[in-house]
């Protein structure tokens, strides 16, 4: 901790200044990145907003060929610019250096998942609601993708979650894993452990096992804290618990996290999903286990990208009621 010279106020008097100094975790801030680094610049659009679409995505095609850069479109993309067949998510990942994702949070969770493993760098072209992932919007495409190509960008490199049922196949979450009650009107009761220690028996409505990006999300909506992106964190927040002491708690991301249905619940009255967008079944005496996953998204910003910005803008902080 480090503390300023006192700051002067009206009539003379003075008050003392302090700065904390924290790491940023998984956040590079250098700015001079390699120009021309992305030749072959993947386009993946949002799936139902035809009418939106169409603008920046013609946008995005003429300044890359203006720059004489490869363009591969997905497969919407493709048929809304008449470049005939697109290309699969997978095939984009084997193939391009650079995603431009079009459309909004959701657009982007969806890539990320997909694209994970192949370690290609997202940039986000907001034309969603919030967009606290995609931070473009249409008007400055020229501008501010100009700037990443020419290697002018800031990156966050965030984790996803792993979740397992049993031995299935793992599934992939940039935002949360969620268990929650399935098409019954009462609460569901299940044990969760942390690195093979016992936490707790909840009776409540779910549990949300968010990363610092989803901590903006479903999380916020059950009281859960506000997580920076490079903190490797992970918060467990109760959906609606029977015991109001059941509180959100923090864990380190290393953490492995099981979890199983116990008590009057039956199984099949509970399910798991992951962004809201894979869903899961739990079966008799099989657990949940919920990991880090071994490979990091990588976020691309425009220059001068501040988180606490985008939380001032998109939560109202400081706002004047209005009358």
């Amino acid at each position: 901790m480090s503390r300023r010279p006192p700051a002067r106020l009206a009539g003379g008097r003075a008050h003392a200044s302090f700065q904390l100094h924290f790491p940023t975790g998984g956040t590079n801030r250098t700015l001079n990145h390699a120009a021309n680094q992305f030749q072959r610049i993947a386009v993946i659009a949002k799936p139902d907003v035809a009418g939106k679409l169409v603008s920046p995505l013609r946008h995005l095609r003429d300044l890359l060929a203006a720059r004489q850069l490869t363009m591969l479109p997905d497969e919407r993309s493709a048929a809304l610019l008449e470049l005939g067949q697109g290309l699969s998510l997978d095939e984009l990942g084997r193939q391009c250096d650079l995603a431009i994702v079009v459309g909004g949070d959701g657009t982007l969770l969806s890539a990320a998942r997909q694209l994970a493993d192949h370690k290609i760098p997202l940039l986000g072209v907001n034309l969603g609601r919030l967009g606290f992932l995609v931070d473009i919007t249409p008007d400055d495409i020229g501008r501010c993708v100009a700037a990443v190509l020419d290697g002018e960008y800031e990156e966050d490199q965030r984790f996803l979650l792993s979740a397992q049922v049993g031995n299935r196949a793992p599934s992939l979450a940039f935002n949360d894993v969620v268990l929650h009650k399935w098409n019954i009107a009462r609460m569901i009761e299940f044990e969760t452990w942390i690195d093979g220690r016992f936490v707790y028996t909840q009776r409540s409505d779910g549990l949300i096992i968010s990363t610092p990006t989803g901590s903006t999300a479903y999380a916020l909506s059950g009281g859960g804290p506000l997580l920076t992106p490079g903190l490797d964190a992970i918060a467990l927040v109760p959906i609606c618990p029977h015991t109001l002491s059941n509180r959100p708690i923090v864990i380190d991301a290393a953490s492995e996290i099981e979890i199983s249905v116990c008590g009057h619940t039956d199984p099949q009255d509970v399910r798991i999903t992951c962004d809201g967008a894979t869903s899961l079944t739990i079966g008799e005496g099989e657990k949940l286990k919920v990991n880090r996953h071994r490979t990091r998204v990588r976020l691309l910003h425009p220059v001068g990208h501040d988180h606490f910005d985008v939380l001032r803008a998109k939560l109202g902080w400081g706002e004047l009621p209005k009358n």
